[in-house]
């Protein structure tokens, strides 16, 4: 079974952030520059943010795993619209 994931970077090298973005390409996942939309099991998410913790140094760059819930529909948001976040939102499974 898989489920929808997002993983975004944010990583300060440029050699470092095509390792990074050539190994997301690898899972054949959309993308949209630094931001990839993933359908994997547990399994193969576990494998990926492996591979990718390998790739970037913790104490400059940032990567983001999210799961998306599956109960609720994605909505996309443009530039337009208002967002009012107090605190980041985390999904854990």
């Amino acid at each position: 079974m898989t489920n929808t994931a997002i993983v975004a970077y944010d990583i300060v090298d440029n050699k470092k952030r095509r390792k990074v973005f050539r190994c997301l390409q690898a899972w054949q996942l959309s993308c949209q520059y630094s931001l990839f939309e993933c359908q994997l099991s547990q399994k193969q998410s576990e494998e990926l943010l492996l591979q990718l913790c390998a790739l970037i140094d913790i104490s400059q760059d940032k990567l983001l795993f999210v799961w998306l819930d599956q109960q609720r529909p994605a909505k996309a948001l443009t530039k337009r619209a208002l967002i009012n976040f107090k605190k980041p939102a985390n999904y854990i499974k």
